[in-house]
């Protein structure tokens, strides 16, 4: 494509360093929908004939169906998508294939095209983060009820619900999918037009391939639109924070199926066994949730490195920014769904739940709040109080709800049996009542709201 320049070959290594078509291949339904376009815009511009615009998308038709039924070779002596596309069209249609490229540069091409798949990733991981936060919520539903242990310093803290804990990577999912929203919306724009770096002379229009293409404006600037790499950091970005959410409730469910947890348990279906030692039951899968991470952190922190040095306009270095950003999107969209059906399949050992949610002393809040509440002990004093019933209790080796009204009273004479209503989970958590917290009332409104929602969102998507 551009040996009139050059005399010679390119050496074996150059080639095996400058091809892409290995990775850019996937962009192909994009990179045929954006010629497409451009064709039909010459047309309607009277740069071209409308019989060669007629004859450019029966061709690409072709060369689409193609690829999809497995029967197109992609020849790696072509580099690039964009010159197997076109290589390939001419031989469909002749000489009218080389006036697709009027008014275009391979720059603006591959930045639309990548445009395009990252707008198509997002559509695409919007779905199954949906999926998830459904099934996250319909778990919570029925388990509105069920006491667990919360933790802080992974230490036994309060009693919560299952339910409740359930729904807070409902929260965390719901501002993963606001963060790709508004990556969506920022990428929208087209950079098809602007050619090299400056722009073309052809009298083109740029809204009119921008609309076809669903993107709302054109870029503004020829030497941005070409340049950009914005989009595809801000996806990855968030790709990342949304794969640390994952990762987290991975790690949450490595240690809940432990024999020392056990407080939940995986079925078949979401784990493995050992090659060596035939009692295992290994959650592998969620363990490979927790390490995808990586991959993904990695190809943001990747493709940072590629652009922070790069002056304007097109540098060859981005064709770096493809092949990190597709494998890291694909571990996203296996982990949100591995993570979908590990929450489908677990089952939570309630009668360990609610025996565990008690150890550790846990409603010893319960016990300062009922101080401060019935008493009217500043919390300070409460809690000072508290602490010594509890070292009482430690010594005795008894739960706190098990310590003698004697043995309190005589730390502080005007606690009452009514004090020790409020020191079972169960009490503990109907307690928690306040917005967002886990008494199962709150937890089942919750829901129910997010069950509106998602049908809501799935009914109008």
């Amino acid at each position: 494509m551009w040996g009139g320049r050059f005399g010679a070959s390119p050496d074996a290594i150059m080639e095996e360093i400058n091809v892409s078509i290995d990775v850019d291949q996937h962009l192909y339904a994009q990179d045929i929908a954006a010629s497409k376009a451009h064709a039909s815009m010459l047309a309607a511009q009277g740069i071209i004939t409308a019989s060669d615009a007629k004859n450019i998308a029966g061709g690409l038709d072709t060369i689409l169906s193609e690829i999809g039924k497995g029967g197109f070779v992609f020849k790696r002596a072509l580099e690039d998508i964009h010159m197997n596309v076109e290589s390939r069209l001419s031989e469909l249609i002749g000489p009218a294939a080389g006036r697709l490229h009027t008014a275009r540069s391979r720059n603006d091409q591959v930045a639309t095209d990548f445009r395009l798949y990252v707008r198509d990733v997002i559509d695409d991981l919007d779905r199954d983060f949906a999926a998830f936060q459904r099934a996250l919520v319909d778990r919570a539903l029925e388990h509105a009820d069920t006491v667990m242990p919360g933790f802080t310093h992974l230490q036994t803290a309060q009693p919560v619900t299952f339910g409740h804990h359930l729904m807070a990577y409902v929260e965390m999912t719901a501002r993963d999918r606001g963060r790709l929203a508004d990556a969506r919306k920022r990428l929208n724009e087209s950079p098809l037009g602007a050619a090299a770096l400056a722009g073309t002379s052809f009298p083109i229009d740029r809204q009119a391939t921008a609309t076809a293409l669903g993107f709302e404006r054109p870029m503004a600037n020829s030497l941005d639109a070409v340049s950009d790499r914005d989009f595809v950091l801000e996806t990855l970005s968030t790709a990342s924070i949304a794969a640390v959410h994952l990762s987290r409730f991975a790690e949450e469910i490595v240690i809940w199926t432990s024999p020392l947890v056990g407080l939940v348990r995986l079925s078949d279906k979401f784990t493995t066994g050992s090659s060596i030692m035939p009692q295992k039951r290994n959650p592998d899968a969620a363990e490979l949730v927790r390490a995808k991470t990586g991959r993904i952190i990695g190809s943001l922190t990747a493709l940072l490195i590629v652009m922070k040095g790069l002056p304007l306009a097109y540098q060859k270095d981005m064709q770096e920014d493809k092949a990190g950003a597709m494998e890291a999107f694909a571990a996203l969209t296996l982990a949100v769904r591995a993570m979908t059906g590990m929450v489908l399949d677990l089952e939570p050992d309630e009668a360990r739940m609610r025996i565990a949610a008690g150890e550790g002393y846990a409603t010893a809040t319960d016990l300062a709040d009922w101080l401060v509440r019935e008493l009217k002990m500043p919390f300070r004093e409460a809690h000072h109080v508290t602490g010594r019933i509890v070292a009482k209790a430690s010594e005795s080796d008894l739960p706190l709800h098990k310590v003698p009204l004697s043995v309190m009273q005589a730390i502080e004479p005007r606690i009452t049996a009514q004090a020790l209503e409020v020191l079972s989970v169960q009490a503990s958590v109907a307690s928690r009542t306040s917005y967002g917290g886990t008494a199962p009332a709150n937890v089942r409104e919750q829901a129910k709201a997010w069950l509106k929602r998602l049908e809501k969102e799935q009914k109008s998507g």
